[in-house]
């Protein structure tokens, strides 16, 4: 986490913003876990710790770490925003179950492969992939 400390704060400098302590806590936050996340998910972990720590600033701090290109939203789920980490990350397919919200990830590299021919055919440059299915899991079917 020391790394994606030091490009946080050097994407707010560039913004010249400061690392506060609510932004470092909930730049922990985001990265001590490695599931996929919603604001209100991630609320309820921090203020466990941090009762300070208010719902609005966190509102106002996601948006930063989308900015600095530390997260990403990959999904959006019962109109819900769904977050997930970028940095060190490969891209990734998911699977999102319609009964149970489960998440599961899966790698894509031929399915990459063809889509980046695709791109290539339309002289299009991709910046990310976002890609998804939703179905039943296997727990739910």
């Amino acid at each position: 986490m020391k790394k994606e400390k030091e490009l946080y704060r050097e994407f707010l400098q560039s913004k010249n913003l400061k690392l506060t302590k609510p932004r470092l806590i909930i730049m922990e936050a985001v990265f001590e876990n490695h599931e996929h996340f919603n604001v209100d998910d991630l609320y309820e972990q921090i203020k466990k710790k941090h009762k300070n720590v208010s719902r609005a600033t966190i509102y106002r701090t996601v948006p930063l770490l989308v900015e600095s290109g530390l997260i990403k939203q990959s999904l959006r789920c019962e109109s819900k925003d769904i977050y997930e980490h970028t940095y060190g990350h490969e891209n990734h397919l998911h699977f999102i179950c319609e009964r149970c919200g489960k998440i599961i990830e899966s790698g894509f590299n031929d399915v990459a492969e063809l889509i980046d021919k695709l791109a290539e055919n339309e002289s299009f440059k991709i910046s990310e992939y976002n890609l998804g299915a939703r179905g039943l899991c296997s727990d739910c079917q």
